[in-house]
């Protein structure tokens, strides 16, 4: 797996859930930030041409997402398709490190609304659905 592409889809994933809601207030930005920080820099050893943790380019993915106006569900449906096309790299430390981290944004700034849910279920789906066929 392209580690830089993965993390540019978890920022992917990021985005929508921060932006399902309609606005991603600067609270949240920085709590994104603590997240990559906290969560998956550390499971993260390759780094790019430039020295950078592969897990920054989930801040770098998110950003350009935000300032572009990106939509949440071509930005959500991008992760899952990622995850169906490289699923065998999705160890169970891996998706449970996803799934955390997405619920940890979720819950830290606003009531969970539906589509949130909604993303949640799908992403549960897909690492559970998959588990079972192989």
């Amino acid at each position: 797996m392209i580690y830089k592409n993965f993390y540019s889809e978890v920022g992917k994933l990021l985005y929508a859930l921060a932006k399902a809601d309609g606005s991603i207030p600067p609270e949240e930005i920085k709590a994104i930030h603590q997240l990559v920080l906290k969560d998956l820099v550390p499971l993260e050893n390759s780094t790019d041409e430039f020295g950078t943790d592969s897990a920054f380019y989930v801040e770098m993915e998110f950003d350009y997402l935000n300032e572009n106006f990106y939509e949440p569900d071509v930005a959500f449906n991008s992760f899952i398709t990622y995850v169906e096309d490289h699923y065998s790299a999705f160890d169970e430390k891996l998706k449970s490190a996803i799934i955390k981290v997405a619920e940890t944004l979720i819950n830290s700034f606003h009531e969970t609304n539906i589509q949130d849910h909604n993303y949640i279920l799908k992403l549960k789906e897909t690492f559970n659905q998959k588990s079972v066929v192989q």
